[in-house]
């Protein structure tokens, strides 16, 4: 199996907020959004694995900015790290001003998703390769995520999370 870059994981959606989609305070609801960004990530996580993906988790989520009635929205999602049969997926969510049409970062989130089989049995998923800097970044951030998160769900015991551990002893 051939290892993938970022790029070739990359979807990139974009649409209108609607009356229907937001709050009584004419914002998109963040459950919609949440939406957007798993579909999104679902796409990039089965075009770099090329099977069916499922979400295993919502890791982070940050609604940095509220995105008003009629705004643009652009949901970028990608692999930031494959690991043996889950990937992260990270997602970059930007608002256009409807007014001036400036651009600008509104939310961010790192979803987890696993590859199965068509029996549902979790399957192997190709290396990643990032290659710009913020790719390497994200890349190498996802493996200490996964080891403070298997950390706290008691699958892993602290001494034996080295990335972690690198964080705080030189």
């Amino acid at each position: 199996m051939r290892s993938k870059t970022p790029s070739e994981s990359r979807t990139i959606m974009t649409d209108m907020v609607l009356p229907s989609e937001t709050n009584p305070l004419n914002n998109l609801f963040g459950g919609e959004l949440l939406a957007r960004m798993d579909r999104a990530a679902s796409i990039a996580a089965r075009r770099h694995s090329r099977r069916i993906t499922v979400t295993a988790s919502v890791n982070h989520v940050a609604f940095n900015r509220a995105v008003p009635l009629g705004s643009v929205v652009t949901v970028e999602a990608a692999v930031s790290r494959a690991f043996s049969t889950s990937m992260e997926v990270f997602i970059d969510v930007w608002m256009e001003d409807r007014f001036s049409g400036e651009r600008s970062k509104a939310n961010e989130a790192i979803y987890t998703f696993v590859a199965v089989d068509e029996t549902g049995k979790p399957t192997e998923v190709p290396k990643l390769s990032p290659e710009t800097d913020l790719e390497k970044d994200r890349f190498d951030a996802a493996l200490r995520r996964k080891q403070l998160s298997l950390v706290l769900a008691g699958k892993m015991q602290p001494n034996e999370a080295t990335e972690l551990k690198a964080l705080f002893t030189s």
